[in-house]
């Protein structure tokens, strides 16, 4: 079995190149909603987040996303330990998934954290998706209705496309001119 991760910054276009592999039948770990899953319903997570960033993060049982954001996308420190807590986590869980697939040939995870979460040891290759920023930026604000200064912010506080293009095998270029399937089915020729 190969594990292949998809990741890129955000607004450059994973989702797309992951829900085209499940069209084609391809599994693919949602590592950002496995994530969001595991918080929601792992009392050991739960017990650890309410310990680390109080217990009103958690209302009725309800994760207030707002409130941890507000509590640790400001404090890089927090950030890591929020991090700490939740990548763990999601790593098992993603082995356990793997696990039950078994006996497909090909397995993708979605991330857009795979090599900053320490995920690059749990695949055999790693696919890059991007665009250009302008294009990035554009969708962001689209997506997340925030302003164009916020899209930036988010985009250059993770690890830039020339960086984790250092680690791909392959590299799909989501700029909405350039064809995308032709890309992705040459990605998966070379999985061959």
């Amino acid at each position: 079995m190969k594990r292949v991760g998809i990741t890129g910054g955000i607004g450059g276009g994973k989702s797309v190149v992951s829900r085209f592999l499940r069209i084609l039948g391809y599994s693919v770990y949602d590592s950002d909603e496995q994530a969001k899953a595991l918080m929601a319903r792992s009392s050991c997570i739960q017990e650890q987040l309410s310990a680390e960033f109080g217990a009103d993060i958690y209302v009725g049982g309800v994760l207030n996303r707002t409130r941890l954001a507000e509590r640790v996308f400001s404090d890089k420190a927090a950030l890591q330990r929020l991090n700490a807590i939740v990548h763990p986590a999601v790593k098992a869980d993603f082995a356990e998934w793997c696990r039950k697939r078994s006996a497909e040939p090909v397995l993708f995870i979605e991330s857009a954290i795979l090599l900053e979460a320490g995920f690059s040891d749990t695949v055999d290759e790693i696919w890059l998706v991007t665009a250009p920023e302008a294009v990035r930026v554009s969708r962001v604000i689209a997506r997340n209705h925030c302003s164009a200064e916020e899209a930036i912010s988010r985009i250059r506080s993770q690890m830039s496309d020339a960086e984790k293009e250092k680690y791909a095998s392959a590299v799909i270029l989501n700029d909405g001119e350039k064809p995308l399937i032709p890309q992705i089915f040459k990605a998966l020729s070379s999985l061959a």
